[in-house]
């Protein structure tokens, strides 16, 4: 499966939204960034986290810092949520 690579600049004039804001989240390693040609790019499938950090930022006016703890506390959560539904299924597998 090929990565649909999108530009940084391209998303910063369709979300209307500064430069800036992708430099913070390469510095805090919010998501993945690709180079390509000199360009800074992102993969398609990170948009919706993208989408999620920028209601973060701009709606709620949250700062990058708060907005690191949130995401890590969500992939925490989600990791719990799997080894819950994976001992579910090894514990029907007793009953």
């Amino acid at each position: 499966m090929t990565k649909q690579l999108i530009s940084i600049h391209k998303l910063c004039e369709s979300y209307q939204v500064p430069d800036s804001f992708f430099e913070e989240l390469r510095q805090f390693e919010l998501i993945p960034f690709e180079t390509e040609a000199d360009e800074l790019m992102i993969d398609a499938a990170v948009l919706p986290e993208v989408e999620k950090i920028m209601r973060l930022r701009f709606d709620l006016n949250i700062n990058l810092e708060g907005i690191d703890v949130i995401v890590n506390l969500l992939q925490q959560i989600e990791a719990l949520k799997s080894e819950i539904a994976f001992l579910r299924n090894r514990l029907s597998l007793y009953e």
